[in-house]
């Protein structure tokens, strides 16, 4: 399962397959009048920066897996930050859990974590590089 998870198409579809744990945000966080917007975008873009130089440019430095390694672990840095304003909410004077927001929280983290490990195993890297 591992050789098949190192081919390089194998390696270039998890790669654009970043994007989710970035933007698996609640459609009230994208709202204009939400100063969470621009979390997801910042973390896209430097992602974007990666993808481009390893999957169209080829380049074997190793700065775009330590920016997409960067975003992804940002993500869970600052998912860990929203968690716990965002765990209740205020609904007619009665806090309630915000079982939605929590899962979705958990799930971005979880992807974000097992993406970390994928991006840092020495064959991912060198796979890339075969032609």
């Amino acid at each position: 399962m591992r050789k098949n998870l190192t081919t390089p198409n194998a390696i270039r579809t998890i790669l654009i397959l970043q994007f989710i744990p970035l933007i698996m945000f609640p459609p009230s966080s994208y709202l204009a009048t939400s100063q969470e917007w621009w979390l997801p975008l910042i973390m896209a873009v430097l992602v974007i920066v990666g993808i481009v130089e390893l999957i169209f440019r080829h380049s074997p430095a190793l700065w775009p897996w330590y920016l997409i390694s960067f975003g992804q672990g940002f993500n869970i840095i600052s998912r860990l930050m929203m968690l716990m304003p965002h765990a209740f909410y205020n609904d007619n004077g009665q806090q309630l859990f915000n079982t939605g927001y929590v899962i979705l929280t958990l799930l971005s983290m979880t992807f974000s974590a097992l993406l970390l490990w994928y991006t840092e195993l020495p064959e991912v890297r060198m796979g890339l590089l075969r032609k």
